[in-house]
């Protein structure tokens, strides 16, 4: 769960044809992982106390009381039950801080847009913020989200890419994608020299994004919301009458689509938003349902198996 299998899985091509699937397979490749390494040194440090975990644990506790230990104890399985446990709250108490401080953040950011926007009659809950800078995003709240946009979006937007940006937006906020990659910031932040940490973080922002893209496909055509996501990228109007659309770049499955110096610009700009561009001219081709079940079902087992392994030989 360390290594090799979340590199694979990074540089695997089919989570963004079913991003929903590879975010369940990558919460339950970090919670295996976790809970394999907290599992191991327990279980290794426990070992003089009994032949499995549960009684262990209660024999555990009885030398403990004592202020004694078995015959078979030894700095390295003390040290390796110590490492379980500090391991565990270190974890635990990174997560529970990360929450306080998230929300204490939302709070005061959500107080100071209302100070400087405007709210926007014909978009309920949708602040107007005057800036000439092309921004979205999205405030999530516990009961209520805040949609944010700027004028300088407004301006370089025209209805129906506006409207892909909004369905974008409220995607994040009612699929509540904050909580999953505020558990993955708590992960990198607890294993600050754990490459893999960083590797998981920057793999599900970039599902996160692809689940919200295709919310907004719902609502209008692919070759609309890359036209959205290139002229935010790229931040400026000029861009719509400097690089032509041409009505000659179509495919299939969609309408106008960028032309190769937009893709350079958006490239040059933000390689994440070149790749949900590439990702929406390919068209919509998902995993059929077999591959998503066993996806599914391997996810499920990367829990299970642990957990049985460590609980199994007390049944």
């Amino acid at each position: 769960m360390a290594w090799p299998v979340p590199i694979l899985l990074a540089r695997a091509t089919w989570p963004s044809r079913s991003p929903a699937v590879a975010l369940i397979v990558w919460q339950a490749v970090a919670l295996a992982g976790g809970l394999s390494m907290i599992g191991a040194l327990l279980v290794y440090g426990l070992q003089p106390f009994g032949d499995n975990l549960l009684a262990a644990s209660g024999s555990f506790a009885s030398f403990l009381q004592q202020g004694t230990l078995p015959s078979g104890a030894d700095f390295v399985h003390m040290f390796a039950l110590s490492g379980a446990i500090l391991l565990t709250i270190h974890l635990l108490l990174n997560l529970m801080l990360a929450l306080v401080r998230d929300e204490r953040s939302r709070r005061r950011h959500r107080d100071l847009v209302r100070m400087l926007s405007s709210p926007l009659p014909e978009r309920p809950d949708t602040l107007l913020l005057a800036h000439d800078a092309p921004v979205a995003y999205c405030l999530p709240g516990a009961t209520r989200s805040i949609t944010v946009l700027s004028a300088g979006l407004m301006s370089i937007l025209d209805d129906q890419e506006l409207r892909a940006v909004v369905a974008h937006e409220e995607a994040h906020a009612t699929q509540r994608h904050y909580l999953v990659l505020l558990a993955f910031r708590a992960w990198r932040r607890s294993l600050p020299w754990f490459p893999i940490a960083t590797r998981a973080q920057d793999a599900v922002a970039s599902l996160v994004e692809m689940l919200a893209d295709d919310k907004a496909r719902l609502v209008v055509a692919d070759a609309t919301l890359a036209r959205a996501i290139a002229l935010v990228a790229i931040g400026g109007d000029g861009w719509r009458d400097s690089v032509p659309l041409p009505a000659a770049d179509r495919s299939p499955t969609s309408d106008v689509f960028l032309a190769d110096e937009a893709e350079q610009s958006v490239q040059m700009a933000s390689p994440s938003s070149a790749l949900r561009i590439a990702r929406l001219r390919e068209g919509h081709r998902p995993l059929s349902f077999a591959v998503r079940a066993v996806a599914v079902a391997l996810a499920i087992a990367l829990l299970a198996v642990p957990t049985a392994l460590l609980l199994l030989p007390a049944i």
